[in-house]
């Protein structure tokens, strides 16, 4: 499937706002990618494709989880809007033909983040948070700083999630403190 033909299926299986989010973070990962010399066609698929299990129900996501064989853990059970990023890797090989596995990678882990991230990964988890229609506090500093250095970036991406769920009352992955610190040990 061409990364046009996914676009057409995408927009039929989005609202317009979340078709128009992953719009937004395809273009901001493209030019992340052209900045760092990361495969731009691959990264355009998983910035694309990201969101692409984001409108499925609590129950269908549930499901098609136990169809594929995904394995959530009590903080994803707990915390429903963490499973479309698992969930959107098995989506993206299954409905869209995308069996790369470092594209999976990155829709897999764009929501909780992982230690020792591909570059692309980084990129979406990025992308993701300072797309142009993203508009928190600090996120322009973040779209400053990725162009700097990129774990710094995301570094502060990360702290704004935590603060985020925090504010919301919600749980942590600890996917994501585990990302935190390995990157914070990186930098120093």
């Amino acid at each position: 499937m061409t990364i046009d033909q996914m676009r057409e299926k995408l927009k039929t299986a989005l609202t317009e706002k979340r078709f128009n989010h992953s719009l937004g973070v395809m273009e901001t990962a493209v030019q992340m990618a052209k900045h760092f010399g990361a495969d731009v066609q691959k990264t355009a698929v998983a910035a694309l494709l990201h969101d692409c299990a984001k409108n499925y129900s609590k129950a269908e996501m549930f499901e098609l989880c136990d169809r594929f064989g995904v394995l959530l853990d009590d903080i994803c059970k707990a915390s429903t809007g963490l499973i479309h990023g698992f969930l959107g890797a098995e989506i993206a090989n299954k409905y869209y033909g995308v069996s790369d596995p470092e594209i999976y990678d990155a829709i897999y882990y764009h929501t909780i983040g992982k230690p020792n991230m591909s570059l692309m990964t980084k990129i979406i988890y990025i992308a993701d948070g300072i797309e142009p229609a993203r508009h928190y506090e600090g996120v322009d500093l973040i779209r400053e700083m990725v162009y700097e250095d990129i774990d710094r970036a995301l570094i502060l991406q990360i702290d704004y999630t935590i603060r985020s769920v925090i504010s919301r009352g919600a749980l942590i992955h600890t996917n994501t403190i585990d990302t935190r610190n390995f990157y914070l040990k990186k930098i120093r």
